[in-house]
């Protein structure tokens, strides 16, 4: 039976020899890339990339590359978020602040597995990824290249008071959502009580 379980959160140093998401995801690139290829594939990309997914580029209202770093927790996700709320539009994502952590809980279509990682300068991102393709064989890296053809990401930029050594992620198997909680740090939190 198919159940919540942890998911490793990997911590990569932002010195890292081979540069991830190297190549930008466009808007026209990305509607022809929506509109190639029939059949399971497109079926695929067409629902991770749905209006509402955590890794739609227009997520945040206009487009916007999910491989470029985003400060999520810098706004409201009732503002951010209001216009697919309203309607028949329903986001897939959300996220909360409370005295003691940040929470985001999104839908990944398809029941798919992800990878969370934590990385970047001063591990200030975390870096949400998946594949539905198998990636070259040529032995390069999958997210150097034209990474959308093989995968999803989202990268969210962390709050200054987030502690990054302390990230936990969770994948449900049943209804295929994905829950991240990065707790703040303890002098941060031990300020404001």
């Amino acid at each position: 039976m198919p159940g919540r379980r942890a998911i490793e959160v990997r911590q990569q140093p932002g010195g890292d020899a081979a540069p991830k998401w190297r190549m930008s995801l466009l808007e026209n690139t990305f509607g022809a890339f929506l509109q190639q290829a029939a059949g399971a594939d497109a079926a695929a990309r067409a629902s991770v990339f749905a209006e509402g997914s955590l890794f739609s580029p227009f997520l945040f209202g206009k487009f916007f590359d999910p491989a470029d770093a985003f400060p999520l927790w810098d706004f409201e996700p009732e503002v951010l978020l209001a216009s697919l709320r309203r309607g028949a539009a329903r986001t897939t994502v959300d996220w909360a602040e409370t005295d003691s952590e940040y929470y985001l809980r999104a839908d990944i279509p398809g029941g798919r597995k992800c990878e969370v990682e934590v990385s970047g300068d001063a591990m200030k991102v975390i870096d949400i990824s998946g594949l539905w393709r198998a990636p070259p064989a040529d032995g390069r890296d999958w997210r150097a290249g034209r990474w959308w053809e093989h995968g999803f990401v989202r990268r969210v930029e962390l709050p200054e008071d987030a502690d990054w050594r302390k990230v936990e992620a969770y994948f449900d198997d049943g209804d295929g959502s994905l829950e991240i909680k990065v707790p703040k740090n303890g002098d941060a939190h031990q300020a404001t009580a």
